[in-house]
């Protein structure tokens, strides 16, 4: 039987700089892995985080490590334990669904029993800015019903006041990426209580996240950088009370299942996220979201481009890929 393994880097300029409190971006960077085995094809995306220590040329080298024990025939388990959670792992994990997918005839919905919803509430980020600019970006988008905020150590409350009041029928979660302090929280306490805040997204760097413990949050605090996969979710239990559940932190949909599934035991809240990436990235985050309780996966509409056919976010609703995408027999 034919079997090839193929990498490749792609680079999706974004439509605007996206400010998050670590720095700014204004392309996105992925990796694409795309397997043949016989007649069926599947594709897989990735973005590499630096804040997790990936780069595309590191994840690019992981994969083709690993391209031949594919070609040999190597069983798909033992292919992705090759390399660890993360984003090489995830983009070949998620090429290997969508080909059991096309080479079974049965869709990753049936597989694993997680439907893929045909609308979404998806969360529709408001970009680190001058809290004037974060007020006309989350004017163009009050319509949506969750506004994500990027927010750093600096000018809190006025730039959660001008979002706000630009969209004061949405939900916010926020999420200052690490940029807070246990102080910083404390102070802004009796602001937050004031706000519609569903989640507060990783306001300390997960090593400092220890002062969580005994924290009276006005809203749930969410688990970002702080848990990767299901092994880590038991000890964050005295500091946070939602986890958000990223495919390139996992090292693909397998390990998402598994982390949604011990998230449910232990009572998190859950929301599904991405990085800023294609549909092809967040095609088969959707199985995962349509068992979550929020959807943060608007990275395909931070994309000049995308792939066609792809996800919709009109809104802030989103609507799954045109069938046969990804996941799906073609």
């Amino acid at each position: 039987m034919l079997r090839s393994f193929d990498v490749s880097r792609r680079r999706w300029p974004l439509k605007a700089p996206f400010r998050i409190s670590r720095g700014v971006k204004t392309s996105a960077d992925t990796v694409m892995v795309e397997l043949r085995r016989g007649a069926a094809v599947g594709r897989g995306e990735s973005v590499p985080y630096p804040r997790y220590g990936e780069s595309v040329d590191a994840v690019v080298a992981h994969l083709e490590a690993v391209a031949g024990a594919f070609e040999s025939g190597m069983p798909d388990e033992t292919l992705t334990a090759l390399l660890p959670a993360g984003a090489a792992r995830n983009a070949l994990d998620c090429a290997l669904w969508d080909l059991r997918a096309r080479e079974t005839g049965r869709t990753v919905a049936q597989i694993t029993g997680l439907a893929r919803p045909e609308r979404l509430a998806c969360a529709v980020t408001v970009s680190l800015d001058e809290p004037e600019a974060m007020g006309a970006a989350a004017r163009a988008i009050a319509d949506a019903p969750v506004v994500k905020i990027k927010l750093d150590g600096e000018l809190i409350e006025q730039r959660l006041l001008a979002v706000g009041q630009a969209a004061p029928n949405s939900r916010l979660i926020i999420d200052p990426n690490e940029g807070w302090t246990i102080d910083i929280l404390r102070d802004v306490r009796p602001l937050l209580a004031r706000l519609n805040i569903a989640l507060i997204e990783q306001p300390l760097p997960a090593d400092d996240d220890h002062a969580l413990a005994g924290f009276d949050p006005p809203a749930p605090v969410c688990a970002d950088e702080s848990v990767h996969t299901a092994d880590q979710l038991a000890d964050l239990k005295d500091r946070y009370q939602a986890i958000n559940i990223k495919l390139d932190k996992t090292g693909g949909l397998t390990g998402a299942i598994a982390l949604l599934g011990e998230a449910r035991r232990l009572g998190f809240i859950v929301m599904t996220g991405c990085m800023v990436g294609s549909s092809m990235a967040i095609a088969p985050a959707l199985h995962i979201a349509g068992a979550s309780d929020f959807a943060d996966l608007d990275g395909p509409w931070w994309l000049a481009g995308d792939w066609p056919c792809g996800v919709k976010v009109e809104g802030g609703w989103m609507t799954p890929p045109a069938r046969g995408f990804w996941g799906e027999p073609g």
